[in-house]
């Protein structure tokens, strides 16, 4: 069993919640989905079980994602869904109400942020911190935040692209916009409803972003075939996508994550700047796997662009190292830059 005291960090994204314990790493990785009977409001499953059943739930049940673009879209079933990942990691313990750092994108307002803050606390925290995102995946990248140097990192998430200029350990720029993941998912559902009259699941969406999807056309040369069904029949179609016409439909998307960050750079003091060109731009979250993602950036930037080791637990991993330095925190939930250590 745990000690008495127990530190856990929670990246709690619109596609995934990841949960780090100090001392043991990154112990849970579940899709942010809960299942619920509609007639009863009653919650049947939540996490991966809950996934499986998107797209395939008889009509009283509905699979929510009550994280919508990077913010509590319900609050009610966030909280149910921390509570059940909170006792999964720690146990159903009254003794051990355990620390929890949350990671929250650094667009959201003071209001979302208590929403965070009382959805945890009712779940069973004993004391909440909250931490920006990019600060998060900047320590979860092995960039060392807290020296007098510019870094940049772009955390392109499910709900949420986080576009922030770190220094001294804390944000000098940022942006936030919600396009990322899901953005593409809904263009590729958009663009194969338009162009082929088939409608596909949000599943469907994912595995072409994965298989054939790219940054920009060029990227590469893929196809897949996929099935939905037809608008006009009803019945099953299958039709095949190639890269060209992925990329061409979340194309968009695409360059208003481009667009945001030369926005930042543009915004960046000039001394920063230099060290960005020196030390180049790092990518984490989900999204930054796309396919020559990383390319586009650099080109459209001409700063060299690299993908982070393990982009998709980066935030889990900087809550852990966050945890670390968790004492040092002076307790207020709105302050989540660290301070050179005296």
């Amino acid at each position: 069993m745990f000690g008495m005291s127990m530190d856990i960090g929670i990246d709690l994204g619109t596609a995934n919640v990841l949960v780090y314990v100090k001392g043991k790493g990154v112990v849970l990785k579940e899709p942010s989905v809960v299942a619920v009977n509609r007639d009863t409001n009653q919650v049947l499953a939540i996490g991966e079980e809950a996934r499986q059943m998107i797209g395939r739930t008889p009509g009283n049940i509905v699979a929510i994602r009550p994280l919508r673009d990077g913010v509590i879209a319900d609050y009610d079933i966030t909280e149910s869904m921390l509570r059940f990942f909170i006792e999964k990691v720690v146990g159903r313990s009254i003794v051990f109400r355990p620390r929890i750092l949350i990671c929250i994108p650094s667009g959201v307002t003071m209001v979302e942020q208590r929403a965070v803050q009382e959805a945890a606390e009712q779940a069973g925290a004993r004391h909440i911190q909250l931490i920006e995102e990019p600060l998060a995946a900047a320590m979860g990248a092995g960039l060392d935040i807290v020296e007098a140097q510019g870094s940049m990192v772009v955390d392109i998430g499910g709900g949420t692209t986080d576009v922030a200029v770190i220094s001294l350990g804390g944000v000098v720029t940022s942006e936030s916009i919600r396009v990322a993941g899901d953005s593409f998912d809904e263009d590729l559902i958009g663009y194969v409803k338009r162009e082929f009259n088939l409608l596909i699941g949000e599943r469907t969406a994912e595995d072409i972003k994965v298989r054939v999807g790219a940054a920009y056309t060029s990227a590469r040369r893929e196809q897949m075939d996929i099935r939905g069904r037809d608008l006009l029949t009803g019945l099953p179609k299958n039709v095949t996508i190639s890269t060209a016409q992925a990329s061409s439909a979340i194309d968009s998307s695409v360059m208003r994550i481009v667009d945001c960050v030369k926005k930042v750079l543009e915004e960046t003091p000039p001394e920063l700047a230099a060290d960005i060109m020196d030390r180049g731009i790092v990518l984490t979250g989900g999204g930054a796997l796309l396919y020559g993602m990383a390319e586009l950036i650099q080109r459209e930037t001409g700063i060299p662009t690299l993908v982070a080791e393990e982009p998709m637990t980066c935030v889990a991993l900087g809550c852990g190292k966050a945890l670390d330095i968790f004492d040092k925190f002076d307790g207020k939930a709105t302050n989540t830059s660290f301070e050179r250590k005296k």
